[in-house]
């Protein structure tokens, strides 16, 4: 019998490979090296919400939840949205829950871009935008923001919107930079977009982590953008529990309509007994009021180690990570020095080129501080020592 042999699999994303965090993170545990490299807490969640859990586990809510959520889970985001910033979403129609934020964020690019629509991205930028505006046939169009303020140029933003534009990808907190956006950026923004047919995807996961006073001020807040916007959250960031894989969007109800259709062919539900507990936690604003001073504690103990280093940084402004300039110790690229520091002193962090598309090399690392204090002194002691 002749057996037909398929040919090699032609690849969709024919340039990426496995992720940096991955690579990071392998060789942190294969050398025993503190991982500051990605993103997530090196402590627990809080007990109270483990418990919900237990008690919707053992009072059986283990079946499918409903496609867009539990009404409980929904009620209590919209709910929380109107108090935080004055903005009302309809649980039934406009709050949808996913499986991650980065679910939320692939189904909202999806919804939108067709074959050959343009897409404007922000860079240094999370390595999902960018594979999902090319899975779905789109074009990326990058803006590139530099160090140390990554201030956006709007002027250059305006130039690069062309009659193909159909989506710009925002993220505030940014991850790697820590930035956050102004009202002027929410300004400049809406007048680009004002009498264009472009839509918005905001990530906006790091919410609640943000420092100095800084309000977070989401894209629902401005009028103009939230009628066009998809706001992704993430309990996992805000929680303690991204292990859990477990977000949510935010959209008018036409662009709902549209996420849903996909979002129910990508895992169509998400964990029953975890939406019921959140739902119960989140009635208690204090659980996610009280981030910004917690997270904000942190980063100054990272910095107040560092300051005894040869790095150089301006403080972040949010999210749960600090860059740093090392252009004082040394010229050696970025990636070959998060590769030394990890394997000589034992410390894992990201080489910031890995978020530009053409590895735009500035000479800075990301640190993630979302650790226990005794981790944060103990990475410090050694980075003083490069």
């Amino acid at each position: 019998m002749n057996l037909s042999v398929a040919g090699a699999l032609s690849s969709k994303l024919p340039w990426v490979g496995t992720t940096i965090f991955t690579v990071m993170s392998k060789l942190a545990s294969d050398t025993g090296a503190i991982n500051l490299s990605q993103g997530f807490p090196g402590f627990d969640c809080s007990p109270e919400l483990v418990a919900l859990v237990e008690k919707y586990m053992k009072t059986g809510f283990n079946q499918y939840a409903p496609m867009t959520g539990v009404p409980v889970l929904r009620e209590a985001l919209a709910q929380k949205t109107e108090l935080l910033y004055g903005v009302s979403y309809h649980p039934e129609t406009e709050v949808t829950v996913t499986s991650g934020a980065t679910e939320a964020l692939f189904a909202a690019i999806m919804a939108v871009i067709r074959p050959g629509d343009e897409a404007i991205v922000f860079e240094p930028a999370y390595d999902s935008y960018i594979p999902a505006i090319e899975l779905n046939g789109g074009i990326p169009v990058l803006v590139t923001l530099t160090p140390p303020a990554y201030a956006i140029d709007w002027t250059e933003v305006g130039r690069k919107i062309t009659d193909k534009t159909r989506l710009i990808v925002v993220n505030t907190p940014q991850n790697p930079t820590g930035r956050v956006w102004t009202a002027d950026d929410l300004a400049q923004l809406a007048a680009l977009v004002k009498d264009r047919d472009i839509w918005i995807v905001s990530d906006e996961v790091y919410e609640h982590i943000r420092f100095d006073g800084r309000p977070h001020l989401s894209l629902a807040t401005h009028p103009v953008l939230q009628e066009r916007t998809f706001v992704c959250g993430s309990f996992g960031k805000t929680f303690h529990v991204t292990g859990w894989k477990i977000g949510y969007c935010l959209a008018p109800k036409e662009l709902s309509v549209e996420f849903r259709k996909i979002h129910q062919y990508l895992t169509f539900s998400t964990i029953t007994p975890v939406q019921y507990a959140l739902a119960d936690y989140l009635k208690n604003p204090v659980h996610y009021e009280t981030l910004p001073d917690f997270y904000e504690r942190k980063r100054n103990l990272f910095l107040e180690i560092l300051r005894g280093s040869r790095f150089q940084f301006t403080p972040t402004e949010g999210s749960f990570f600090q860059t740093v300039s090392y252009r004082a110790i040394t010229d050696e690229p970025d990636y070959d020095l998060a590769i030394r520091l990890t394997k000589e002193i034992g410390v894992a962090s990201i080489p910031v080129s890995v978020f530009y598309r053409q590895k735009n090399d500035y000479n800075i690392l990301r640190f993630c501080f979302a650790k226990d204090d005794e981790v944060l002194l103990q990475a410090g002691e050694r980075l003083q020592r490069l």
